[in-house]
């Protein structure tokens, strides 16, 4: 499978690190103990900075210069508009308005470095870089476990955060469960509460990054209540039928297929959506993290079935690619979300919350 991590050519080393774990595709650095925030910049090849340069366009005129002399005008400068550049290899990583201000790839770490280490800290276990060093992300784990059923079920916590360079997005910090058993991604907003805090790329952004540790009391209360809600759904049984059904709300990708379900009219219903549910109940049925006491034949289970297809079933053109659509906002996000919450309704209401009205 393709990826997309940058390769220093300056160090002859590929910008990731992940801590004991394989990195992916057997490149980068693999250390024994975890890192502190400085250690981990350098493993991942993150020690690079980015500055603004002026942006210049070839000029088509005359001007004149200071003795009144009119004379080829070979450039001009851009106005409001800079080139962010990598300091280390000149690299162009994406062109930004005036207002833009860099968030330097150790300020990103800063957001962690008050709540890393100790008795109650958290540890760096991954950071990297994609394309030409344009995106940097890192995950820290959590201590201690979301445990569900008689504790064979675990979920290990992760603070993901990722940061551009190239004038996309802003700076996003979200709370990340995973299940240790499949390594599907449990993300979940509940209710009114959301998994993610974003930064706006402002002249304010460093100190609102450094104060952004509030996101530790969110991913406290999230994961307080996933476990509940996931202990809550294993006791839950759930027909096959029924599982299917839930897999192909969740699934739906727009209201012409849902129509269709609504009507009964297979047939019209595109091969595509119809192997991906096939793919996913599949999924559901034989996969030896979807046959434990919690998931079989569970409401559980059933959310694990998204999630899980989406993390360890669907192809992805590359690992950006697979990141954008489990971490970032992307289909598979939203589609686990729409999961939850359908599992959340048919944990109050039962088989009559899967009626296609």
């Amino acid at each position: 499978m393709a990826h997309n991590l940058n390769f220093n050519n300056r160090t002859g080393k590929y910008s990731f690190f992940s801590v004991k774990e394989k990195a992916w595709h057997n490149l980068g650095q693999i250390v024994q103990d975890y890192p502190t925030s400085e250690e981990a910049i350098k493993f991942a090849g993150l020690d690079y900075e980015v500055e603004k340069s002026s942006l210049f366009t070839k000029g088509n005129g005359f001007i004149e210069n200071e003795n009144g002399i009119e004379i080829a005008n070979s450039e001009l400068e851009v106005p409001n508009y800079f080139a962010n550049i990598r300091t280390d290899n000149n690299t162009v990583l994406g062109v930004v308005g005036k207002d833009y201000h860099i968030v330097q790839n150790r300020d990103a770490f800063s957001f962690f470095d008050s709540i890393v280490g100790g008795e109650n800290g958290i540890l760096y276990e991954t950071a990297g870089a994609l394309g030409n060093g344009e995106r940097i992300f890192i995950t820290a784990k959590l201590p201690d476990y979301i445990r569900v059923g008689n504790g064979d079920d675990i979920t290990e916590k992760y603070i993901f955060l990722t940061t551009s360079h190239d004038g996309s997005g802003s700076i996003t910090a979200a709370f990340t469960p995973v299940r240790i058993v499949c390594q599907n991604t449990l993300n979940a907003s509940l209710k009114n509460m959301s998994n993610v805090v974003r930064i706006r790329h402002t002249a304010g952004a460093k100190q609102r990054l450094e104060d952004a540790h509030k996101v530790m009391g969110l991913a406290n209360k999230l994961s307080n209540e996933l476990e509940n809600t996931f202990n809550h759904w294993a006791k839950i049984t759930i027909g096959d039928e029924e599982m299917k059904r839930l897999i192909q709300l969740a699934l739906c990708p727009n209201k012409e297929t849902l129509t269709h379900l609504q009507k009964g009219n297979f047939d019209e219903i595109s091969t595509l959506f119809k192997n991906t549910v096939d793919d996913a109940f599949a999924y559901a049925m034989i996969s030896e993290s979807q046959q434990m006491e919690t998931t079989k034949g569970t409401l559980y289970g059933a959310y694990n079935a998204v999630t899980g297809y989406f993390q360890n079933v669907r192809n992805y053109k590359n690992n950006e690619a697979k990141l954008q659509s489990i971490v970032l906002g992307g289909t598979a996000q939203t589609r686990s979300q729409k999961a939850f919450e359908l599992c959340e309704t048919f944990s109050r209401m039962g088989s009559d919350s899967l009626i296609l009205n």
